[in-house]
């Protein structure tokens, strides 16, 4: 049991390493996309007809946040077409989630 804890435990933290570097990566990229200092750029929706939202990094680290990201994840994997970090759901959850985490 204990071996068990030590192995999950490591595994969590390479997925934490492996999603900071790919968050840095993201980071990079929208430098040069005009958008503001402490914000990301991501792209949601279902289809290929995405919308761009610059978002506050604070929200990468919500809980509900994350669970759009591992879904993102589990969709696209790191390595996604577009090159940028693309939210799988629909504009108008993504839009009431963001509302949400703003007055949060």
């Amino acid at each position: 049991m204990g071996i068990q804890l030590i192995g999950l435990s490591h595994a969590k933290q390479k997925l934490q390493r492996s999603l900071s570097a790919k968050i840095a990566s993201i980071l990079a990229m929208s430098g040069n996309n005009n958008v503001p200092k402490g914000h990301v750029a991501v792209y949601v929706g279902e289809t290929y007809q995405r919308r761009r939202f610059v978002i506050p990094i604070s929200y990468l680290n919500h809980p509900l946040f994350q669970g759009l990201l591992n879904l993102a994840e589990e969709e696209f994997g790191f390595d996604h077409p577009m090159g940028c970090l693309t939210i799988p759901c629909t504009e108008d959850y993504f839009t009431a989630l963001a509302s949400i985490l703003s007055g949060s």
